[in-house]
């Protein structure tokens, strides 16, 4: 093929058209995803110590206003898969009597998305009833406030006890059916 041919120049243009097209649309190498800002942070963070504070008080009203309106909660039984309406009922009685739940924070871990208005999280809680346990989840910036999305509340069971804890569980369940 004769390389000044018009093939070999229309071809050499859509290659070039094409390469600055694509690499347009790509970030450049050395940019890193949009981090969050420190009050971004420091949202998060009030959000998720503001609904361990207000379940601790059993104020019903504002530990639910820090959850989206298509909020899931997960609790630490497989059945226990909340959409936010259902999760209202089942903590309304607890707060109405006062009861509440209580977790302290021991540890707690902060991510966002580029773009910044997603970030979820993992921390590690201690409760007196259930020990050491695990919330992680989501949060959507909506409205300019960030809410909880999903919560995940799941018990921590050390690997050497996870097997007889399986066990348990399997003839627990079997004696259920």
């Amino acid at each position: 093929m004769n390389r000044s041919s018009p093939f070999t120049a229309l071809l050499i243009a859509a290659t070039v058209l094409a390469t600055g097209v694509l690499t347009g649309c790509q970030a450049a190498p050395d940019a890193a995803p949009a981090a969050a800002s420190a009050a971004d942070l420091e949202a998060v963070n009030a959000t998720l110590d503001g609904i361990h504070e207000q379940a601790a008080r059993a104020d019903y009203e504002a530990y639910f206003d820090l959850y989206s309106d298509q909020a899931v909660f997960l609790g630490t039984d497989a059945t226990e898969r909340w959409p936010i309406d259902d999760f209202k009922a089942y903590a309304r009685p607890r707060f109405t009597d006062g009861g509440g739940w209580e977790y302290h924070v021991l540890e707690r871990h902060v991510d966002f998305a580029p773009g910044g208005d997603v970030a979820w999280f993992d921390e590690r809680l201690e409760n007196a009833n259930m020990g050491e346990t695990r919330g992680s989840g989501v949060l959507l910036r909506e409205d300019g406030a960030w809410k909880v999305a999903q919560y995940n509340l799941t018990v921590l069971v050390p690997n050497d006890l996870a097997r007889d804890v399986v066990q348990r569980i399997r003839e627990h369940q079997s004696a259920q059916q």
